[in-house]
């Protein structure tokens, strides 16, 4: 049967998984170097230089990020850590490391290696300077978080993984809803088995790459128990072990659905098998039917939720409603291009005696439009919420990427279009090809007695020769017989077409799902624009740069000794941005309900001018747009409360601008 069609089907096939395999290599290297948790602050900032060493280092990000040993690492200009090693969330979506005390003069060097809400790796680094800029022997590596062999072989995964789902599930929706006398036919059941093994392994290999692809990115690290141990305890590690479990209730369903479903089709279809009809009659094959689409569904989108509980739709604005809707977005696309593949399977490898029907095609016809309706919706409310703007849209890789996926869905459904076309004509092409096989089983009929006498005294060798002959030739005419139909040749070649654009389709997306969302980009950009241009100020005024100043105070009160130190950046004319750090004696946080500062140009007869800086963290308060009218020694005038009723203000003069 497959020599026949080979011939014909196999430069397609080829084609399309040339195409596929570029795809996959070009994911496999774009998927690091966008992680969807961007750097939008730090404090020191980049290319600073500070008069005095700061208590710690803070990196502020576009969203929550997941932080391990090392995770932040400040080195001097010998290469030597400074930092503690204990990082950790200060507020919100800021997170810092302490420092050594007695720091030197020069140049240092953060580095940073985190892994996004998302459960993308992220990684940079950037330098800042105390006293005066020094040379460094520190080298930044230009390699991104995630890349490398492991970087390859996880993007690899993930698209595997995605395409064992939309096969395992849409395979065993198209079998249940669509064509249930498919259940017998072995290609189909070879088809939704190749999904689950693939979705399976690709799991596997998923949870034992996951350490070294969020750390050191070492092939030797893929099987350090240690780092699995560690990813266990992560959101990913959890998604991936219950997608593990999940696939176990899978194997289950499968083996339901081409065992004992399967079985009623074959004995209906054996005429010895008469006496067993009751115990497979039309009430148990419904009961059955529902159970299989309840259990099945239940786990298809049990597995849709992994995705949806880990990665884009887990962070970000409306993750509440977002979620459910990227399931219904995954089990959609599931439905469609899954569906699409076990169609194909079935025009081509189902059994010539017994070809798929017109009927069914209609209802998968049915299906995916309904599932076409609800990718484009769900796809649109995506798409608003990882991009947000017209020129994140065009501007962003993710917002070009998204319109390339636009336009192959379009594609797709065009194609799509047509199929539906030949489907409107298969009843009348059925007869056809019913009464073109029965006027052939006719002739063939009339000529077996011819080759039976020719056996007639014969040796069994010459009997067995002329059996395999007239198998060949009922093999041939079985393949005349299918591909006799141009009307179904047609379907065939535009269900092909559908699927190799499902293949580019699905690679695609895959990369998508590893690209920072537009919103993100845009904001990340945003924020570096508005350093940028505060550095380019700063640059350009006279006795301009970051002034620190600490002063001891004593409210009087119980536990009311402790010291401020006030970080003003740039300490220029015009705007500035101010922490105000409070500390006990001991060195730790001090949790002071209120600090109140002042500014007095008293040459100028200018001022007090009062800033209320807010709280952001225990003893952190900061203030932004801190406006200082004009260069000259100021006094600055903090004042603290460490309870209802003991507070005491300490002043100290500085020059700024």
């Amino acid at each position: 049967m497959t020599q026949t069609i080979a011939p014909r089907v196999r430069p397609l096939v080829l084609l399309f998984l040339a195409i596929a395999g570029a795809l996959l290599a070009g994911l496999a290297g774009a998927a690091p170097a966008s992680a969807h948790a961007a750097l939008t602050g730090s404090s020191p900032s980049q290319g600073i230089v500070v008069d005095k060493a700061p208590d710690q280092v803070t990196l502020t990000f576009s969203e929550k990020v997941a932080l391990s040993d090392g995770s932040i690492r400040v080195l001097d200009p010998k290469g030597k850590r400074v930092d503690t090693g204990k990082a950790a969330e200060i507020s919100g979506t800021t997170y810092g490391v302490p420092l050594h005390s007695g720091l030197p003069d020069g140049t240092f060097t953060v580095a940073y290696q985190v892994v996004s809400a998302d459960s993308h790796p992220v990684a940079g680094a950037y330098t800042f300077s105390i006293g005066a800029p020094s040379v460094t022997s520190v080298k930044v590596s230009d390699e991104s978080a995630g890349s490398g062999v492991v970087g390859v072989l996880y993007g690899l995964g993930r698209y595997v993984s995605y395409a064992g789902f939309i096969v395992m599930v849409g395979g065993a929706a198209f079998v249940l809803a669509c064509w249930q006398r498919g259940a017998g036919v072995r290609a189909l059941q070879r088809l939704v088995a190749a999904g689950w093994l693939a979705m399976t392994a690709a799991t596997l290999a998923l949870l034992l790459m996951r350490g070294s692809y969020t750390g050191s990115g070492k092939v030797g690290d893929i099987f350090d128990l240690g780092l699995l141990g560690d990813v266990l305890q992560t959101k990913t590690g959890a998604a991936l072990v219950s997608r593990l479990l999940l696939l176990a209730a899978g194997a289950l369903f499968i083996a339901v659905l081409f065992g004992a479903y399967a079985r009623p089709e074959e004995e209906d279809s054996d005429e010895d098998a008469e006496d067993e009809d009751a115990a497979y009659d039309a009430t148990a094959k419904r009961d059955l039917t529902f159970g299989l689409a309840i259990g099945g569904g239940v786990v298809a989108i049990g597995l849709a939720a992994t995705w949806a509980l880990a990665e884009h739709a887990s962070t970000g604005i409306q993750a509440g409603i977002a979620m459910p809707v990227d399931v219904v977005h995954l089990v959609a696309v599931a439905l469609w291009l899954g569906g699409l593949s076990a169609l194909l399977v079935a025009l081509f490898r189902a059994p010539a005696d017994a070809p798929i029907e017109g009927s069914a095609v209609r209802r998968f016809s049915r299906l995916a439009f309904g599932s076409v309706i609800a990718l484009v919706a769900t796809g649109i409310y995506q798409s608003w919420r990882q991009v947000g703007s017209w020129s994140a849209l065009t501007g962003t890789s993710y917002g070009q990427l998204l319109l390339v996926k636009i336009g192959l869905v379009i594609v797709l459904v065009g194609i799509a279009y047509i199929s539906r076309r030949w489907t409107a004509q298969l009843p009348e092409t059925a007869d056809a090809v019913t009464a073109e096989r029965t006027e052939d089983e006719t002739a063939d009929a009339e000529k077996e007695p011819v080759a039976a006498g020719a056996v007639k005294g014969g040796d069994a060798k010459r009997a067995a020769q002329l059996a395999r002959q007239q198998a060949a030739v009922d093999t041939a005419r079985v393949k005349r017989l299918r591909d006799a139909d141009p009307l179904r040749t047609g379907l065939r070649r535009s269900v092909l077409a559908e699927a190799g654009i499902a293949v580019v389709l699905l690679a695609v997306t895959t990369v998508l799902t590893s690209t920072e969302p537009g919103r993100t980009e845009e904001e990340a950009k945003s924020a570096a624009a508005a350093s940028s241009s505060s550095s380019s100020s700063s640059d350009s005024s006279v006795g301009t740069g970051a002034l620190t100043l600490d002063m001891t105070f004593d409210t009087g009160g119980q536990d009311g000794k402790g010291l401020v130190r006030l970080d003003i950046n740039p300490a220029r004319v015009g705007g500035n941005v101010m922490h105000v750090y409070v500390e006990r004696p001991n060195g730790r946080a001090f949790d002071v309900p209120e600090v109140k500062v002042a500014f007095t140009l008293t040459a100028q007869d200018i001022g007090p001018l009062p800033v209320n800086p807010d709280r952001v963290a225990t003893g952190h308060w900061t203030a932004n747009e801190v406006q200082i009218p004009m260069a000259g020694t100021w006094k600055i005038a903090v004042t603290v409360r460490t309870s209802d009723i003991d507070q005491v203000t300490v002043t100290k003069n500085a020059q700024i601008g």
